[in-house]
């Protein structure tokens, strides 16, 4: 089983940047592709982005395309989210989470994942 702790969220202005990490353990993280998440208040969680085990490939929900970018570094078992010219709809608790499969390309529904961190809040303000 995987343990995953993120990383680097906290209150930014508008138009801001944020970096989140996220720390894997308990498996072989580099076999796996990775993804992030946000759940803001009142809402269902969504789809950010994703990145294949090897990191050459991403996907990204439309409201964030251009914005943030996902990228992975195996050799520390982490994966990132940059988050620049954040909005206040960004606002969320993000979380970061393992594809069900080995060597997977990056699936964006939530039910391909299995595993999942404690999550970090991110706020932005207007």
């Amino acid at each position: 089983q995987v343990q995953l702790v993120e990383f680097g969220g906290g209150l930014v202005q508008a138009g801001g940047s944020l970096r989140l990490s996220c720390a894997a353990s308990g498996r072989t993280f580099s076999m796996y592709a990775m993804g992030w998440f946000r759940q803001a208040p009142g809402k269902e969680r969504e789809f950010v982005a994703a990145i294949s085990w090897s990191g050459g490939t991403t996907h990204y929900a439309d409201s964030v395309e251009g914005r943030f970018t996902i990228s992975r570094d195996n050799a520390k078992n982490t994966v990132y989210l940059q988050m620049n010219s954040l909005k206040p709809e960004d606002t969320a608790v993000y979380y970061c989470a393992t594809d069900r499969k080995r060597y997977g390309l990056g699936a964006t529904d939530l039910a391909d994942f299995s595993s999942w961190g404690q999550g970090t809040q991110v706020t932005v303000s207007s």
